[in-house]
């Protein structure tokens, strides 16, 4: 696909995805003009891929390369559908512009200069399956019932080419090891479902021990704070009982206080009318 600025290969991305496993794709950029270009790479998820180098400097007329690894994933997509996008933007830079002075703002939009865009989707790609040799009548040789049914692959409306039956019956011999082949498929076919029922089992065993181990950590941070919630109140109900006693305490002292005061002397005014009678008696006994 050509571009004003870049040329672009490949047109998306595609990853061979196994489970648990990274897969990686080379993409490479191709500057058709006289001019330096930046660009930088956006993905819609980016904790998922890891993008190696995401911004960049290409001369004129030069290429350059940068790599998308995806991270390793635990369980497939459904129908082997991914959603995810990729953003490719390039602009043009004065001559000598370095990696370092690529600034996010050098690719916005209302900064008047032009911003070529290019989205990349993502396709996932289902691994190479290894074929599966069995032997026949327990001898691994060439069959010649081996061309019959590689004429019935390539017939494209599906109709199987079945010879007439007098030559069934005239060639017994050659068709018994074809019918052994028919049940070797038969089992071949099986075995790979065997193993992918086996393969799609063990992430899900994974999950469960995931599960499993998230809902213990849970319930031991609950119990803990169950824990740290009745410490806490046993502490606030023993200061509350240690004020109260405190508290009764005061008044004790207090009121031991008052005690002490009164039966100390005599109050105030029972002094000033005691000297009052007193003045008084000696004026009339000494006139």
């Amino acid at each position: 696909m050509a571009t004003h600025l870049l040329h672009i290969e490949p047109a998306e991305l595609r990853f061979v995805f196994e489970l648990k496993k990274q897969s990686s794709c080379l993409v490479q950029l191709a500057n058709n003009t006289d001019h330096f270009l930046a660009f930088k790479v956006k993905t819609t998820s980016p904790k998922k891929y890891c993008v190696r180098p995401n911004i960049g400097i290409i001369k004129p007329n030069d290429k350059c390369d940068f790599t998308v690894t995806m991270q390793a994933q635990r369980m497939a997509p459904p129908d082997m559908l991914c959603k995810d996008k990729f953003l490719i933007q390039s602009t043009v830079v004065p001559v000598g512009t370095t990696e370092d002075d690529i600034t996010s703002d050098m690719f916005a939009k209302d900064s008047g200069k032009f911003i070529e865009e290019k989205k990349l989707r993502v396709v996932l790609i289902s691994p190479p399956s290894s074929p599966v040799l069995l032997p026949v009548n327990g001898d691994m040789k060439h069959d010649p019932s081996n061309e019959i049914n590689v004429q019935k692959d390539r017939l494209p409306s599906g109709v199987e080419n079945i010879p007439p039956p007098r030559k069934v019956s005239e060639e017994v011999k050659g068709l018994e090891p074809a019918q052994d082949m028919k049940e070797d498929r038969a089992d071949e076919d099986i075995v790979p479902r065997q193993a992918e029922n086996v393969g799609d089992m063990k992430p899900a065993k994974d999950d469960v021990q995931s599960n499993l181990a998230n809902e213990s950590e849970e319930l031991k941070s609950k119990l803990s704070a169950e824990v740290t919630i009745t410490k806490l109140n046993e502490e606030r109900r023993r200061n509350t009982q240690e004020k109260d006693l405190l508290k009764k305490e005061l008044e004790v002292l207090k009121r031991q206080i008052n005690t002490k005061g009164n039966q100390a002397g005599f109050p105030f005014l029972f002094v000033c009318m005691v000297a009052l009678i007193s003045v008084a008696v000696g004026y009339y006994i000494h006139p």
